[in-house]
């Protein structure tokens, strides 16, 4: 089997292609300079997995044209990384993600999609935690290498076409985990980007919880 990975060279990328790559999976990585050339550099693969740019200014035109390209290199079924909550119209990057989704559903190709909560890995914890937003809020929180495996798991496995997981490993605020590792949660002021910043009063607002039990059944017997 090989997988394509569109956005293989960010830090999702990578950590989706070493859990393929544990399973003895043929991964090709693929970048922004590969868009002229997509389906041709997609040929062969049999599966993609599907990372928009971080903030792209249309997500929804650049998962149509990426769709396309999969489509004409004969590749076998898509899954799209998305974002928990995607349709929060206070949030206009995930709204981008949910209207991605509706493209990814009409694609004509068998189709998973992911929406992960934020990595825990975004967060300093060697030092005390500054955030624009309240601290006592509550996430549901992703550890990055557990997103990973349970892309691999959708790619691999059978029965999770049509399927839409949202995946968070622990629900915490960040309070509780600045506590954990001994150090201060602080709020900061906000200042932000238009997009963040948004996002971030939406969080001092309402948080982001996400459930954790979908993430705990698809890494039952993954590599660790």
């Amino acid at each position: 089997m090989r997988v394509g990975i569109l956005g293989g060279h960010g830090k999702t990328g990578r950590s989706v292609a070493a859990a393929l790559e544990r399973r003895g999976v043929a991964v090709r990585l693929l970048g922004r300079a590969d868009g002229p050339q997509l389906a041709e550099r997609l040929a062969g693969c049999d599966a993609a997995y599907l990372i928009a740019p971080n903030l792209h200014p249309d997500e929804p035109a650049y998962v149509t044209e990426a769709l396309a390209a999969l489509t004409r290199a004969g590749v076998g079924r898509v899954v799209y990384h998305s974002v928990a909550s995607p349709y929060v119209p206070q949030m206009p990057h995930h709204l981008g993600k949910a209207v991605s989704e509706d493209v990814v559903r009409r694609s004509g190709l068998p189709w998973t999609i992911l929406q992960p909560g934020a990595y825990l890995q975004n967060l300093d914890l060697g030092a005390d935690v500054e955030v624009p937003y309240d601290v006592d809020r509550v996430f549901g929180l992703a550890d990055l290498d557990e997103v990973g495996e349970a892309a691999a798991t959708v790619l691999v496995e059978p029965g999770h076409e049509g399927a839409t997981y949202e995946l968070a490993s622990r629900i915490a605020s960040v309070r509780e985990l600045a506590e954990e590792a001994g150090v201060r949660a602080v709020r900061v002021e906000d200042s932000a980007p238009a997009p963040l910043s948004a996002m971030f009063a939406y969080y001092d607002r309402h948080g982001l919880p996400v459930g954790t039990r979908t993430l705990t059944m698809l890494l039952e017997g993954a590599p660790r």
